[in-house]
This record gives C-alpha cells, sequence and structure tokens, in this order.
C-alpha cells in the first residue's frame, strides 16, 4: 500500500503541469515593473503640469495667448521638484518602453495576443457584447471561470492601451524633445506643432489613468487579493492552495 502513495512535491509537480501559472512570469515581471513606472510617469507628469497648466494648439504657447483650454490646477513656477521631476518622467518613460517591447516581442512570439486577447468572432456578435457592458453597469461581480479569461470589453481595452494609447503617448512625448525634432522633424510636424504634441500627449496620458483608475476598480470588484496573488505567483488563491 506504501508503495501507492505519491509523494507530496510529485504531486504539487504533476499539478503544476496539468494546471499552468494564469500568468506567465514574464507578464507578471512587465506588469509590475510597468505598473511602477506608470504611477512614477503620472505623478512626476503632474509636477511639470503645474508649471503651465494650459493646453494650446499649434508651434507655440504662452501666457497671453489664447489657450486650447485651461485645466483646474494652480500656476506654481517655483516648485522644487520640477527639475528631478523631468529627470524621473524620462526615466519612468523609457523604463515603460523597453518594459512594454518586451511585453508585445513576448506577446507575439508565444502567441499570447492571439489566443486571449484577440476577441473570437463569436464574441463579436451584439449579444454577448451587451450582456458584459451590463453585467459592467451593474457591477456584477464575474465568476471563477469569467475570471480566468478575458471579456470582450478587456480585450478591447488591452488592445487599444498596448497598441494605440501607448505608443501614440510616447510618439507625441518625443515630439516635445527638441534634441529629437532636431533629427526627426516629422514628429512634431506630422502632429501640427510642439504644443499640438503637448496636448495630445495629455489626452494620451489621461486616457490611461483612466483606464488604470477603471482597471483597479475591476480588479477591486473581482477580488482584490485573489487578483493579485496570481499577478505575483501566477495562480489564483485556490490554485495555491492545491499546490501549496
Amino acid at each position: 500500500m506504501a508503495g501507492n502513495i505519491v509523494p507530496s512535491s510529485l504531486a504539487r509537480n504533476n499539478l503544476r503541469v496539468q494546471r499552468p501559472p494564469r500568468h506567465s512570469a514574464v507578464v507578471r515581471l512587465t506588469h509590475w515593473v510597468h505598473a511602477v513606472a506608470f504611477v512614477a510617469l503620472v505623478l512626476s507628469g503632474v509636477g511639470i503640469l503645474l508649471a503651465h497648466p494650459r493646453m494650446y494648439w499649434g508651434e507655440t504657447g504662452t501666457v497671453g495667448v489664447a489657450s486650447l483650454f485651461d485645466l483646474p490646477l494652480p500656476f506654481v513656477l517655483d516648485l522644487p521638484l520640477r527639475g528631478p521631476g523631468r529627470y524621473l518622467h524620462f526615466l519612468s518613460a523609457w523604463v515603460c518602453l523597453f518594459s512594454g517591447l518586451l511585453y508585445v516581442v513576448w506577446g507575439l512570439y508565444r502567441q499570447h495576443f492571439r489566443k486571449n486577447i484577440l476577441p473570437k468572432r463569436a464574441n463579436l456578435r451584439l449579444g454577448p457584447i451587451v450582456n458584459v457592458v451590463w453585467n459592467h453597469l451593474r457591477f456584477k461581480r464575474p465568476t471563477d471561470d469569467e475570471a480566468n479569461v478575458y471579456n470582450i470589453l478587456q480585450q478591447f481595452s488591452y488592445l487599444a492601451v498596448v497598441f494605440v494609447l501607448m505608443p501614440f503617448m510616447f510618439i507625441t512625448g518625443l515630439a516635445m524633445s527638441p534634441a529629437i525634432t532636431s533629427v526627426f522633424p516629422v514628429l512634431v510636424t506630422m502632429l501640427g506643432g510642439h504644443q499640438s504634441a503637448r496636448t495630445l500627449h495629455f489626452l494620451a496620458a489621461s486616457s490611461l489613468v483612466i483606464f488604470l483608475l477603471v482597471h483597479v476598480g475591476m480588479v477591486i470588484l473581482a477580488g482584490f487579493t485573489k487578483r493579485v496573488r496570481a499577478m505575483i505567483t501566477g495562480y489564483s488563491s485556490r490554485a495555491a492552495k492545491e499546490l501549496s
């Protein structure tokens, strides 16, 4: 009888083979690196924005010139953290860029986007889309099975963030750099000028902040501890207990 007992370590290894992690190591690593860098980008960006919280369109914009719109923020011209904030902003931007590129390259290589992010044709019908939207409007908590797959709204959101908003934010950010535009002037001319690039950069960043807030809200709704554990260990709480 003793010979039929499977050692616990072997059982755990077999379970890991049968139950792959919810998130791979690359996804977990790039997620948290990107999250920290993006928070640093937002905080340093607000500090930079306080120097001139007005948006313009075209090549120039300054006090006394009609603005496109004003932000409800005060002018804080003597903020001592502005200089270091710019360095933090640029550093965080490069960290975001390279971690994002790693995630995209890995996702294309492992077909993560095709398997998990690209919407299936059956889910593009009006009925499934309305059902997902209605569940979100009611703040309905997803079941464990629903939480283990990306719904249609998540798929559209992640595709927009990864392949549209983030690249656009980097392009507009580079278009505000005199050193970059002196070599590649097309970056700023195609956007309509330095101030246009600044305004578009602000709008793209604001869209990403809104996405972040909604993302965190959905994580809380789905079960904060369980979802965060899955993004740290790769497994949900139930799977983690089975593997322990």
